[in-house]
């Protein structure tokens, strides 16, 4: 939610993702798609004073429990990596181009 708001608010087009790598441990990723403000769901990021009586509201996508360091290509990384980034770019609003899979500088996949 707090993404979205982000790539709204600056006109982004694109968006980078760091460390899709350390997520590969888990099982499941949690992601906050709304928040619940006095028993009602908000899909927008609220203002700051609402914000703090906020309880986020996840869903769990699943993990792909594997390493994806070294992969250079969308296509390459396992299904549930390509479908967590796939989720996200729809929930943002806006194409995730750059997946960083690793520490060093050119650990990156650039998609087209």
């Amino acid at each position: 939610v707090a993404t979205r708001y982000g790539c709204e608010m600056q006109g982004a087009t694109e968006v980078a993702m760091t460390n899709l790598d350390v997520l590969g441990y888990l099982d499941e990723i949690p992601v906050c798609v709304a928040y619940e403000f006095n028993g009602e769901r908000v899909d927008n990021f609220p203002v700051t004073p609402k914000l703090e009586q906020c309880k986020p509201i996840y869903v769990k996508l699943p993990g792909w429990k594997s390493d994806t360091r070294g992969i250079t290509k969308f296509e390459d990384l396992p299904e549930a990596a390509q479908n967590y980034v796939k989720r996200l770019e729809d929930l943002v609003g806006c194409k995730i181009k750059y997946i960083s899979v690793g520490p060093e500088r050119d650990a990156c996949i650039v998609r087209k």
